[in-house]
């Protein structure tokens, strides 16, 4: 009885910690967004080895919220740092429709995270449940350029993200 209630147990905390994303990946780096006094973020990126290169798919980004923010206030900044990159993208606005109708409210200690397969689909996950795809690999590519493009608004984000710092 003791050896099958230990079985039992085993079982449910191998079950309880297993990755709900679709990749078990390692971690490249991490790295955390201040913005004046406030702490707005943490940030992982994931490969298959734990190194980043450009077109190295598949990749995992998670961003861990430390405060509140509303689902809108997050799709408005994804505009704004495309904008940024000078993105132009002829799907640029309905991807931002569809990001709006798929993101919900963010809290402390709530997680994001968007995993790019090997055609660059996007599945996105809160707090480890899966949210949607966004199927347009150009979208992929464009959204994780937001954090790992050489010319984002962040280069001391980006280099900790790559483990470079």
């Amino acid at each position: 009885m003791i050896r099958y209630l230990a079985s039992l147990v085993f079982a449910l905390l191998a079950a309880a910690t297993t990755s709900a994303y679709s990749e078990p990946l390692q971690m490249v780096g991490e790295a955390r967004l201040n913005v004046m006094f406030f702490s707005v973020y943490d940030s992982r990126l994931y490969t298959s080895d734990g190194r980043y290169e450009p077109d190295q798919r598949p990749l995992r980004l998670e961003i861990e919220y430390l405060r509140n923010i509303k689902a809108r206030a997050l799709v408005e900044q994804t505009g704004a740092e495309w904008d940024h990159l000078q993105v132009t993208h002829e799907r640029r606005d309905a991807w931002l429709t569809e990001l709006a109708a798929l993101w919900p409210d963010v809290g402390k200690n709530d997680v994001i995270a968007l995993e790019l397969d090997t055609q660059n689909r996007a599945t996105f996950y809160f707090n480890g449940e899966k949210l949607g795809m966004m199927e347009d690999a150009a979208f992929g590519e464009y959204f994780v350029a937001i954090w790992l493009s050489p010319d984002t608004s962040r280069p001391a984000l980006r280099e900790a993200l790559l483990g470079k710092l």
